[in-house]
C-alpha cells in the first residue's frame, strides 16, 4: 500500500503528460502530491522531512513551471531534491556527527553504529548520483525523454531499496522462539 501511495504522483503525472503536455502534467503532480501527504498523514498522524521537502519543491517548482510556462523548473526538481538530501546527509554526519538515519529509523531497526554509517555513506552516494543523472537527463534530453526517465527511472531506486534490505538483512536480529508454557 505504502508502494502505490509513493508512486501514485508520479504515474499520475506520467499519464496527465502522455494525454496532454508537461503542464497539465506538472498541475497534475501538484495536486496528487498534496493528496498523497494528505493521506500519509492521516494514515500516520506525522510527516517525515523528506515529505515535507517534495512538498515544498513540487509546489514552488510547479508553480514556477506553470507561472512562467517553462518546464525547465519541474525537471530540475528532482535534482535539487536529491542534491539537498546528498548535502543534508554529508553535513549531518561528517560536521555535526550526527546520523540522520540513524534518527529517522532508529526506534524501527536495531542496527549496529558501523552499519548505520555505511548505510549514510551509501544514502549520501545515492542522492548525488541521482541529483546528477537527473540533472544530465534534463539538461542534455527533451522534455519526452526526461518524462520517459523519470518512470523508467524509478528502476534507480527499487534496485537501491532492494539491496539496502538485503545488505541490513544480515544485521537484524531474529525473534528468538519461545518455548511452549507447560500445561
Amino acid at each position: 500500500m505504502k508502494l502505490l501511495i509513493d508512486f501514485f504522483p508520479i504515474l499520475l503525472f506520467f499519464g496527465a503528460y502522455k494525454l496532454y503536455d508537461i503542464y497539465v502534467g506538472t498541475a497534475v503532480l501538484m495536486v496528487a502530491t498534496v493528496a498523497q501527504v494528505a493521506l500519509i498523514y492521516g494514515i500516520d498522524r506525522r510527516l517525515q522531512v523528506m515529505h515535507k521537502l517534495t512538498l515544498v519543491l513540487v509546489l514552488l517548482f510547479g508553480t514556477l513551471t506553470l507561472a512562467l510556462h517553462d518546464d525547465r523548473f519541474i525537471k530540475w526538481k528532482p535534482t535539487v531534491l536529491y542534491g539537498a538530501m546528498a548535502i543534508a546527509l554529508a553535513i549531518a554526519v561528517w560536521v555535526y556527527k550526527k546520523n540522520f538515519l540513524k534518527m529517522l529509523l532508529g526506534s524501527q531497526l536495531e542496527l549496529p553504529d558501523p552499519v548505520w554509517m555505511r548505510l549514510n555513506v551509501v544514502w549520501v552516494a545515492y542522492s548525488a548520483f541521482m541529483s546528477l543523472i537527473n540533472a544530465y537527463v534534463a539538461a542534455y534530453y527533451s522534455t519526452e525523454a526526461w518524462v520517459n526517465f523519470k518512470l523508467w527511472g524509478y528502476a534507480f531506486p527499487l534496485v537501491f531499496i532492494v539491496g539496502q534490505g538485503f545488505y541490513i538483512a544480515r544485521y537484524i536480529k531474529a525473534d528468538e522462539p519461545q518455548a511452549p508454557n507447560p500445561p
